[in-house]
């Protein structure tokens, strides 16, 4: 998991928190390297592999004075039946550290020298020259990639299958959601990080999305979906799927012709979404448009990865 500043932004917004990452992870372990959760006084978000772990974790994090990194053996230490080791690292994030957060990499000491170790500096330049992935932890002091801007996912309309892709979605890291529909009272409680949307005519609102957007035209009107659909096209976006059939796919392309689009547009709709083996329930849906996000967000990151050259601590 990389350093996120929108996603520690928003958890800064709730008071100051605790940062738990899996910094090593050493054979069979519940999570690997980078996983990582927050920790408040009253709550939490994420999770580094549950069990007695992650609970012994979650107290040490409230009771944290300083950055510390735990060296865990899961068998003799915690009776886990994994077998491997871990080791934790605990750092207390507010809003000022998080404002400070630069990238494409961040190192920062939680324990050993005060300064800069040569390691450190020689895995930085690593990354520098060559692209390198850094290593995550060097002699007490950690290594991470910032994440660069979430991707924006545009959800359109908010019935079954709407709110089964956002409940979905939203705990999925390095996603910024937007949820458009008719009126407040489509939407049920909103996950944390989700942007509600509201118009009469949800298509008045495709002007405000960034062109580098992923969108899911999910709507109660095959209408408003083509609108959507015609709306998007000429607006530009990085993605764009479709609720519905092959036959519905068909109409759609013959009745995007006549509006005037090429098919070289036209065929970057995905329709339907989702994976079909996995079945047409509204939440198997969900889980194959995620798979495909997350491919694609996958893709991006090593596209994005040589950019490291050139970055500063």
């Amino acid at each position: 998991m990389t350093l996120c500043p929108e996603t520690l932004a928003r958890a800064a917004a709730r008071g100051p928190f605790v940062r738990v990452l899996v910094a090593e992870a050493r054979g069979s372990a519940p999570r690997e390297a980078g996983a990582a959760m927050l920790v408040w006084r009253d709550a939490t978000e994420g999770t580094i592999g549950g069990g007695r772990l992650e609970f012994e974790a979650i107290a040490k994090a409230r009771a944290l004075t300083a950055p510390r990194l735990d060296r865990i053996a899961l068998g003799p230490a915690l009776g886990q039946c994994c077998g491997g080791a871990v080791t934790l690292a605990y750092e207390v994030w507010e809003a000022g550290a998080v404002a400070a957060l630069t990238g494409p990499l961040h190192a920062r000491r939680i324990e050993g020298p005060a300064t800069i170790p040569l390691s450190v500096a020689r895995a930085l330049a690593r990354a520098r020259d060559r692209g390198a992935a850094p290593p995550l932890l060097r002699d007490g002091w950690l290594i991470e990639a910032v994440a660069p801007q979430p991707m924006p996912v545009w959800i359109w309309g908010a019935g079954h299958v709407g709110r089964a892709v956002v409940s979905v979605l939203a705990p999925l890291p390095g996603l910024a959601l937007h949820w458009a529909d008719t009126g407040a009272d489509r939407f049920p409680d909103l996950p944390t990080g989700v942007t509600p949307l509201i118009a009469e005519n949800p298509a008045d609102l495709v002007a405000l999305a960034p062109r580098g957007a992923h969108h899911l035209v999910l709507t109660y009107s095959h209408a408003l979906d083509l609108e959507l659909c015609h709306r998007l096209l000429g607006h530009g976006c990085a993605g764009l799927g479709l609720i519905g059939s092959a036959s519905k796919a068909a109409r759609f392309r013959a009745r995007l012709r006549a509006l005037g689009h090429h098919d070289a547009a036209i065929s970057r709709i995905t329709c339907p979404i989702g994976d079909p083996g996995l079945g047409k329930h509204p939440q198997a849906i969900a889980v194959g448009v995620a798979a495909a996000l997350l491919r694609d967000q996958s893709a991006a990151a090593r596209t994005v990865a040589p950019t490291a050259k050139g970055c500063a601590v």
